[in-house]
């Protein structure tokens, strides 16, 4: 990693080739910019994060500090390649006046003629779509569940403001729940007459499940409190029985239906380099998140 201080953007896209060079790889097969807007105490754990996501996918990845806004602009970079990344990385931090127009620094650092993607570990914006970082992105990825304060409305908030290539990876870890559900009413086509979800008090992906449910199903949806992690229990409610898939431990989930033995599936929580790799496959709107988004907005928020 070289560092340059006092810089500017000219600065860091020449370092971007000189680090090329002495890779001995001028030109690399990249297939996207990840910007990731991050605070200092967060940002070497969202680097590794992305480092290991891009392993799947090959991107020039801008971690962007944002801090005090007070004082004289002041541009301060890390750029390399190598070190376990497969592309080009960058850590900008940004003071001063500058940190109020981010993307006059980041802007001419993108990729030319490829999508920009962009990633909020912990502090999404209140309308992502409508920030100066997130109008450059076709995706934009936040994290209801990693949020600090407010985390009960968090993910009703993402919702209210939903704009296409908007997601969150509350939605994300969802993802092997819905397959298993979808599957089993596959298995079983079977008229669902009600649903019940179990989880921790505070859960956006307990959310969107509950969305979802009522949205795809048209089905109220119970709902009660557990210790966790995460959800721990789903049943679909059907004339023949339940259907019920239990993963009490995070790990091992246990999948229950009419006229057949239980049996294991497992359904272990997923890390955050999984998650963020999943989100980059897709650059397109996802209908079924919009439509779950809508649905979610017209409930109660749960405190």
């Amino acid at each position: 990693m070289i560092e340059l201080t006092d810089t500017n953007s000219s600065a860091i896209a020449a370092e971007f080739v000189r680090a090329r060079t002495r890779a001995g790889s001028p030109a690399m097969g990249m297939v996207m910019t990840l910007i990731i807007v991050v605070d200092e105490d967060e940002s070497e754990d969202a680097m590794l994060a992305a480092r290991r996501a891009s392993h799947e996918h090959p991107a020039r990845v801008l971690g962007v500090v944002l801090g005090d806004g007070r004082g004289a602009a002041e541009v301060n970079a890390q750029v390399g390649t190598g070190a376990g990344w497969t592309g080009e990385t960058a850590v900008i931090r940004l003071k001063g006046e500058v940190v109020k127009h981010p993307e006059s620094v980041v802007l001419p650092l993108l990729l030319p003629d490829s999508p920009v993607a962009i990633w909020w570990p912990c502090h999404p914006p209140a309308d992502p779509a409508a920030d100066p970082l997130g109008a450059l992105a076709r995706r934009r990825i936040t994290d209801a569940a990693a949020a600090k304060r407010g985390r009960a409305q968090a993910i009703h908030q993402q919702c209210a403001v939903y704009a296409p290539g908007n997601t969150d990876l509350a939605w994300t870890r969802l993802t092997p729940w819905r397959a298993l559900l979808a599957a089993a009413l596959d298995q079983h086509p079977l008229k669902v007459t009600g649903a019940s979800i179990s989880a921790e008090r505070i859960s956006p992906s307990a959310d969107l499940l509950d969305a979802w449910l009522r949205d795809r199903l048209k089905v109220e949806v119970a709902r009660s409190t557990t210790d966790g992690p995460g959800i721990t229990e789903v049943v679909m409610e059907t004339r023949e029985g339940p259907i019920r898939i239990a993963r009490p431990d995070g790990r091992l989930a246990t999948f229950t239906s009419p006229g057949r033995p239980d049996r294991p599936i497992a359904l272990k929580r997923r890390d955050l380099p999984e998650l963020l790799a999943e989100e980059l496959r897709r650059l397109d709107e996802d209908d079924v998140y919009a439509a779950t988004a809508r649905r979610l907005t017209k409930m109660k928020v749960r405190s």
